[in-house]
């Protein structure tokens, strides 16, 4: 179906609206406000956590079951059903429930977020995208959530700021609770309400879906065992696993800035919320670099400026302690991670995966890609615990280097191998 250059801009303004508003409840409030979530809900670092390694559990088995599904249903019921699960989630932490409840909340986050949504939105943003312009497509995508990130941080940290005239440190813990939640009532409004729209702008949109596509188990299984089979799909898997993992760890930062080098609450908020601003422009950026000079190459590069960025905050101990400097680095981190969240799913073109079968590749990527959701908080909370002050996070950014020098060398070999004549052989594209 031919649709207007309006249509079509009305759908990408609503993926971009629903791909950031169902990942504000679980990430956004921990990553700008961390300190306080943590001091409100009496949580360790390491409990936190393990609450968000929850997420990940639960996730992993969604991203599995969630590929097949986004090849045979709607999207906007499959995106419109997980936004309001996600905001009835919101309520329910709201109310500041335990560390048990948290992991309950954190893994039922992992199940509302992924199972329905995730590989639809993949989906129909390649499908958008057609053959040329994937980069435009993820970076329009992830550029658009990042602005819209952006805004709601800086709202958030805003409205955060004057609750507290006399300052962070002179508020008692019931005013600060009072505080967190208007924030988390906030984000689960937003959520809430981008499923409506959703509902009625997605309307008759069905991703590229085909009619012939077989839902039998034993043509389901086949399929798997075709994309398995493809060297490209390993490669794009190792750079989102490498990606995801220094994205992951940027809802440390702000953590990091306090206890690693003594800089005030506020002022670390507003440095990682100043950070999410690279994101709209990074991701697009990148994108449509990636357009012009390739995906996988583009990512290479953002894989070093990252190795840059890890090495400077793993090895110079308190010589990057200013406020100015830190935000620097920061800045340069935001791009390479959002810069990357700009082109990895780009990758699904280059390396030639037919369109037909995009949700069960993306199932089948996402489900080791996005194993950070289970370790990377924990491993981090474990690290900053055992080892207090600036030691712990140096550990975290000596981690996080190691991962950026194995993804560099996937996006090498990602980008040899798509030159390849008949990438795809053998993968029926129907």
């Amino acid at each position: 179906m031919q649709r207007s250059k309006w249509q079509r801009a009305l759908i990408i303004v609503s993926l971009i609206f629903a791909g950031e508003a169902i990942f504000t409840l679980p990430y956004h409030v921990t990553r700008f406000f961390r300190p306080t979530f943590l001091e409100v809900f009496d949580l360790t670092a390491t409990e936190l956590g393990v609450a968000q390694s929850a997420y990940g559990f639960i996730a992993m088995a969604a991203y599995f079951f969630g590929g097949p599904l986004a090849d045979r249903f709607e999207p906007r019921k499959l995106l419109s059903v997980s936004l309001w699960a996600t905001a009835l989630g919101g309520l329910y932490l709201a109310t500041f429930p335990d560390v048990t409840g948290v992991m309950l909340v954190w893994g039922f986050f992992g199940l509302t977020n992924i199972l329905l949504f995730w590989a639809a939105l993949i989906k129909v943003t390649r499908a958008w995208g057609g053959d040329d312009q994937q980069g435009l497509a993820y970076g329009l995508l992830d550029g658009g959530r990042g602005l819209l990130a952006a805004v709601l941080a800086s709202l958030g940290v805003f409205a955060f700021s004057v609750a507290f005239p006399l300052g962070y440190d002179a508020a008692t813990l019931d005013q600060k609770g009072a505080v967190l939640q208007q924030v988390i009532y906030g984000y689960t409004a937003v959520t809430a309400a981008v499923g409506v729209l959703v509902w009625f702008t997605l309307r008759g949109l069905d991703g590229g879906a085909d009619d012939r596509q077989s839902a039998s188990t034993a043509d389901f299984f086949r399929q798997i065992k075709a994309v398995i089979k493809l060297r490209v799909v390993w490669l794009q898997t190792t750079v989102l696993v490498c990606a995801y993992t220094s994205f992951k760890a940027f809802d440390q930062y702000a953590l990091f800035a306090v206890r690693g080098h003594g800089i005030d609450e506020i002022d670390a908020a507003q440095i990682v919320a100043t950070g999410a601003w690279t994101r709209p422009i990074a991701a697009l950026a990148l994108g449509l670099l990636g357009d012009r000079f390739g995906i996988s190459r583009m990512a290479l590069v953002c894989f070093v400026m990252l190795i840059i960025s890890h090495s400077l905050f793993a090895f110079t101990g308190t010589a990057l302690g200013t406020l100015s400097m830190i935000l620097l680095n920061t800045l340069v981190t935001g791009i390479a991670i959002f810069g990357l969240r700009g082109l990895y799913f780009g990758l699904l073109e280059e390396g030639q995966i037919p369109l037909a079968m995009t949700g069960t590749a993306v199932g089948l990527v996402s489900v080791i890609g996005y194993t950070p959701d289970v370790y990377i908080a924990a491993v981090a909370g474990y690290l900053i615990d055992q080892s207090p002050g600036l030691a712990g996070f140096q550990h975290l950014f000596m981690l996080l280097l190691g991962f950026s020098v194995v993804g560099a060398i996937a996006a090498i070999a990602f980008e040899r191998q798509a030159r390849t004549p008949s990438v795809t052989a053998g993968v029926n594209s129907r």
